[in-house]
């Protein structure tokens, strides 16, 4: 779950529908898109799914060292500098009161929920105190650094044309090292798509034709975040350049583009490249993404009709382990329905995922302590925080948003506890590493390129501002980060569609245990066949890169020295799994003979 560790501690403007303060009634409120709402109905959030893990105990009660958040996370005098606590409080609020309300925010280390021991009491004021004093409060406490999104003032390439949702343009990078190569020869296009439902949506995709055949398969991939752009796999991972420290593009031997057509999309809305003149079009729901996913894809084969006929494969990372089963069973469902152009849907791949929740989460603390990273005693004392994780994940599925919402910050608060004792310097992308920056890699050099205006121009994104991660998502898509998106898969593997999850095995965030659980747990009429199947070496050029294991359409692979980013770390392993999983020959034992030296 790839996050910008710099700005997603941004609680942007999330909209939430809030209570009035009585547990029987529950009668809505206005909708309020304040800083001051948002941390108040968290805190209520948080403070109901406790009660419910806890029974009818009394609030005394659960304030004691007994309570499980506070056992696992230790006594005040116990916390690093970045495991605390913050409550905010109105004086006179009677049913969340001073002595139990409780915020978490996000940590800007990691993306993730940090526990906050700061006690903020505001004098003379309910819970829904002014809005102007709660945001200065909350300004004032350093939560909200500078807000990047890409929620325009006014649509850039707004037009009355109504007829054509799609523009595309060949074009070639101005820094491209071998600069003699003809935009024609090259084959890659860039383009904007007029989301069809949406109120003024663009997404920002780039294509690049198979540096093989044209017959190859037709391949998306989604960056996860949620709200990373794509642009970081294609530069660092899998596209058909690597940039070099002078800005330069120099080719990338391993790409993915020399054995499919290959489609980078900068989505959700607001992504990236992506952006709208209206706030309404940002996505809360994987129904909302999949819906505009699947409207770009009807709308890119109509632009290319050649390429119909090809087989179509899905596939990303991380949050994207929401994204791809969602997109496909969307997918699917057009297919049958007989919506628009059919779709030759084959396959779909998560790598390093985030896709049951409720089974990935309690792996944090088994996976820290088989790597070393942390006690036996550390071990136990966290886990006594799974049992609330549960009850809060199987409310999200069931109470909406606020329930989903308080899942996020309890059970987010095992992974902080985790990172906080194996120390706050790890890179939890890849346990070898030391995290630096604020991805805990350095790509600055991305966006430096991208925001370069012969570049831009290029693209034909011209006054758009390139940022790898957009806060403003991340934040509109937090009611979603709970929920189960496993749930679609069985009928796309009972009705032939293949799966891949793969997963490097120096990962920590969506580390390969918690994958390789939740696709064991999966019931589908292959399960029980999948579980019994043996392990296979995966083996490219003789060398053992993983261990596989498949049964009918479901293949799970481990990956060796590899972390969240298997194409980044392991590249001709990973082109080497794509073209083998696209062409039913996964579990192949040597790799075959070809000139793998790309050239542009």
């Amino acid at each position: 779950m790839e996050v910008d560790t710099g700005n997603s501690c941004f609680i942007e403007k999330l909209p939430v529908e809030r209570y009035a303060s009585t547990r029987e009634t529950k009668k809505p409120l206005e909708t309020n898109k304040s800083p001051a709402a948002f941390v108040n109905h968290a805190a209520i959030a948080w403070h109901e799914s406790r009660r419910k893990w806890v029974g009818e105990a009394s609030r005394k009660s659960e304030r004691t060292p007994k309570d499980p958040i506070i056992s696992a996370l230790g006594s005040p005098s116990e916390k690093s500098s970045i495991v605390r606590d913050m409550v905010v409080s109105g004086s006179l609020d009677l049913y969340c009161t001073v002595e139990d309300n409780l915020t978490v925010r996000n940590s800007c280390r990691g993306g993730l929920v940090a526990m906050h021991l700061e006690n903020t009491k505001i004098s003379v004021l309910p819970s829904r105190f002014a809005t102007k004093q709660a945001e200065k409060l909350i300004q004032e406490l350093n939560l909200f650094p500078k807000e990047s999104d890409n929620i325009v003032d006014r649509d850039p390439f707004q037009t009355d044309d109504e007829g054509s949702r799609i523009v595309e343009k060949r074009f070639s990078f101005p820094n491209l090292a071998n600069s003699s190569v003809t935009i024609e020869d090259l084959g890659h296009h860039a383009g904007y798509y007029k989301i069809k439902h949406s109120h003024a949506a663009r997404l920002f995709y780039f294509f690049f034709e198979s540096r093989g055949s044209k017959d190859d398969p037709v391949v998306i991939w989604l960056s996860g975040g949620p709200g990373c752009s794509s642009e970081l796999a294609l530069f660092y991972e899998n596209g058909p350049f690597s940039i070099s420290k002078n800005l330069s593009l120099v080719p990338n031997e391993y790409g993915w583009d020399k054995v499919s057509n290959l489609i980078y999309v900068d989505q959700p809305t607001g992504t990236g490249f992506s952006y709208s003149s209206d706030r309404r079009d940002l996505c809360h729901t994987e129904a909302c993404v999949s819906d505009d996913l699947y409207d770009f894809i009807q709308a890119f084969f109509e632009e290319h009709p050649e390429l119909v006929k090809n087989d179509f494969y899905i596939t990303g990372e991380s949050y994207a382990g929401h994204y791809i089963p969602a997109f496909a069973a969307r997918v699917h469902k057009g297919n049958k329905g007989k919506e628009g152009t059919h779709i030759n849907l084959k396959g779909f791949a998560i790598g390093n995922g985030l896709t049951d929740p409720k089974i990935q989460y309690p792996a944090y603390t088994d996976y820290a302590l088989d790597m070393g990273l942390i006690s036996n005693s550390t071990h136990d004392r966290i886990n006594k925080l799974i049992p609330v994780c549960e009850v809060a994940v199987n409310l999200c599925g069931t109470d909406g948003k606020v329930s989903c919402l308080a899942a996020y910050f309890v059970c987010n608060s095992i992974f902080t506890a985790v990172r906080a004792s194996a120390g706050v310097d790890i890179n939890h992308y890849d346990i070898r590493k030391k995290c630096e920056g604020r991805l805990c890699y350095d790509f600055s050099d991305m966006e430096k390129m991208l925001n370069l205006r012969s570049v831009k121009k290029a693209l034909g994104v011209e006054d758009i501002e390139f940022v790898s991660c957009s806060t403003t998502v991340y934040q509109a898509m937090l009611v979603d980060w709970m929920r189960n998106s496993e749930v679609g898969i069985p009928t796309l593997l009972e009705d032939g569609i293949k799966l891949l999850v793969y997963a490097g095995e120096y990962d920590l965030i969506c580390n390969w245990l918690g994958n390789s659980r939740w696709v064991q747990a999966m019931e589908w009429k292959g399960q029980k066949e999948f579980v019994a199947s043996i392990e296979v070496p995966f083996e490219v050029n003789g060398t053992e890169a993983g261990l596989l294991r498949s049964h009918g359409p479901l293949s799970f692979l481990k990956v060796h020295d590899a972390g969240h980013m298997v194409p980044m770390d392991q590249p001709k392993a990973a082109l080497e799994m794509l073209k083998r999983w696209t062409r039913g020959t996964l579990s192949q034992q040597t790799t075959e003979p070809e000139n793998l030296v790309a050239s542009i």
